[in-house]
């Protein structure tokens, strides 16, 4: 793998330099790559990018199809997704909150569904700013009153005999002046959210505290693992402003996917 000429005690590093670069050409041509091809874009002769190939052949990174194009091997699939698997999704997920945070000047958050509450998961803080918001990671909040937990209740209720179910189960708490408490417009309001697959907290857990959230599929292309919101201060950020930039906060959080 080495070409004739390598300065001693460099010769590992190009070596594994170049089974990289085959690595990750392969991981960008889903459709395959012939070995010709291959070379010219890795800047090698044949014979060297073949023996990088037949390295990761060996290691089941990379295999042959019937036309003789090279493409990734399972053993790599493999890795890579039981590697993201077990990520915890706090982790996956605090890039895109940081992305939020800068963007809007406001504290974003990542929070799952428990019972009749949600429980933040992760907190990004915006880099500056005097005020920031009081809730902490593994705080927790009623879900009926916040736009994560309306988000996750959308997608959890199906229907308004679930929502009717659920909210039998334990009293809403009445957190501000705007809180919905009542069966009727909580249902009208989770309907309204599995509509536009958007939730909105205009004041309702806190007063002066907004904030819109939307779903994150970290282990689902079809059912949240949580939801990531943007929390703001309303007389800094008003509620508008955030529902504006939906398709932006939506845009970030599917980059994760």
């Amino acid at each position: 793998m080495i070409d004739p000429g390598t300065p001693p005690g460099e010769d590992r590093l190009v070596g594994a330099d170049r089974v990289l670069a085959v690595l990750r050409l392969l991981a960008e041509r889903p459709e395959g790559v012939g070995l010709e091809e291959m070379a010219r874009a890795v800047g090698s002769p044949k014979p060297t990018a073949h023996r990088a190939l037949a390295a990761l052949r060996r290691a089941g990174l990379a295999v042959q199809d019937g036309r003789g194009r090279y493409l990734l091997g399972d053993e790599f699939l493999r890795l890579a997704f039981t590697h993201h698997e077990a990520r915890p999704d706090h982790v996956r997920i605090r890039p895109a909150l940081e992305r939020l945070a800068a963007r809007f000047g406001e504290t974003a958050h990542y929070a799952v569904l428990d019972g009749h509450e949600v429980v933040h998961r992760a907190k990004v803080d915006p880099p500056s700013g005097p005020v920031r918001l009081t809730s902490t990671v593994g705080g927790r909040n009623p879900a009926h009153s916040t736009g994560v937990g309306k988000l996750l209740l959308a997608w959890t209720l199906p229907d308004d005999a679930a929502v009717a179910a659920w909210a039998r189960a334990a009293p809403l708490e009445r957190r501000t002046a705007r809180t919905r408490t009542g069966l009727a417009e909580l249902c009208a309001e989770l309907a309204a959210v599995r509509e536009r697959g958007h939730a909105l907290d205009d004041q309702e857990n806190e007063e002066g505290v907004t904030c819109v959230a939307v779903p994150a599929f970290l282990t689902s292309a079809t059912t949240p693992s949580g939801a990531v919101s943007v929390s703001a201060l309303a007389y800094r950020t008003p509620l508008t402003s955030l529902v504006e930039a939906l398709p932006d906060i939506h845009a970030i959080v599917k980059e994760l996917r």
